[in-house]
This record gives structure tokens, C-alpha cells and sequence, in this order.
């Protein structure tokens, strides 16, 4: 996984050029928004008013409405995840834009990303001690809910210790649907 961290925090990041588009998954459509830097954004369940809600924060965030000078790595992005839903891929190359993340979740995010592998998973105290933070097994799933990037930054890897699914922004059948396409769950049986 390639990742692009700005040097900036997310409040102090100004406009910039972004694209965006839908696309329709085996788990729902995802909107997926990428920056001049990388993927920024991948937001479940995007139907016409999840969508213009998530265009029009982006805006805000960004400052400038949304345009051309980033489709390229909007459509690695959408070719990957393609990819991936075909079982294709197993690792993520298209560039992250980390300005929608800081601190301890962004922290938290990044070693998820660059150090849990497809097919594996990682418990929260797990990932907690991971980044040197041992009492913070909650503060890992509240990074987990703020994840801007699901899917492509896999918190859908994230269990409990006692082997319960945990909880997950996007539902918990589509949790176990993307664990399942992972090969860590049986399939559905509908």
C-alpha cells in the first residue's frame, strides 16, 4: 500500500484540486473522492442523498468544487477495488491522502494499513499495543468508526480478543462479507 502523509493537519489544509465518483460493489456503492495526493475519501452505502451529503462536505472541506485534475488516481482506485472484489488483489498500490486523519487515529489507521495483511486479522488491544498506546483498546475502535478510507485502510480486519466481530461503520454483514472475500469468514449463505 502506498500512502502520501501531508505534512499538514487536516484544519490547516487548504483547497485543493479533488474527483469523485460512485461505484457499485458487491457490498453497496462506495463513493470514492481522491485528491491531487490520493484516495482521501471511500464512504459505504453512497446512494443519491449519502452521496451529495459526502460531495458536499468534500467541497467544504476542500474549498473548491470537484474537477478532472485527479481522475487518474481515482480510476487506480476504482480499478483496484474492482480488483479486489473479484479476488484479484490482495494489496492496495493506489496513494492515500491521510489529510482527513491525525493523531492517534491517524497513527492507529496507518499501521492497520501498512502492517495487517489481507486474509488476517488484528484485535483492538492488539493494534493498541502496536503503536505503543497499551490502554487503549477503546480509543483503537473509535479510530476505527473515524476511518476515512474503509475497505482500502482495512478496518473491516479488526476483531475482538475473545473472537467476536466487533462493531463496523459500514454494517456488520457487510464486515463479514469483506472478511469472508478475505477468506477469515465462511461465505454467507445468503
Amino acid at each position: 500500500m502506498t500512502n502520501t502523509e501531508p505534512n499538514e493537519s487536516a484544519e490547516q489544509h487548504g483547497a485543493r484540486p479533488w474527483s469523485w465518483a460512485v461505484l457499485d460493489t458487491p457490498i453497496g456503492p462506495l463513493l470514492l473522492a481522491a485528491t491531487d495526493r490520493g484516495l482521501v475519501q471511500v464512504v459505504f452505502h453512497a446512494d443519491d442523498a449519502t452521496a451529495a451529503e459526502a460531495v458536499s462536505r468534500l467541497t467544504r472541506r476542500f474549498g473548491a468544487a470537484p474537477g478532472p485534475d485527479c481522475r487518474d488516481l481515482l480510476d487506480m482506485a476504482i480499478r483496484e477495488l474492482k480488483a479486489y472484489f473479484r479476488g484479484e488483489l490482495r494489496v492496495f498500490t493506489t496513494p492515500l491522502d491521510w489529510s482527513l486523519s491525525a493523531g492517534f487515529n491517524r497513527r492507529v489507521l496507518r499501521e492497520l494499513a501498512d502492517h495487517v495483511p489481507y486474509g488476517a486479522v488484528v484485535g483492538y488491544q492488539d493494534l493498541a499495543d502496536r503503536v505503543s498506546e497499551p490502554g487503549a483498546a477503546r480509543a483503537v475502535g473509535t479510530a476505527m468508526g473515524s476511518n476515512p478510507l474503509p475497505v482500502v485502510v482495512p478496518c473491516h480486519r479488526v476483531v475482538e480478543s475473545d473472537g467476536g466481530i466487533g462493531g463496523f461503520g459500514g454494517g456488520l454483514e457487510t464486515k463479514r462479507r469483506l472478511l469472508a472475500l478475505e477468506g477469515v469468514l465462511p461465505q454467507p449463505l445468503f
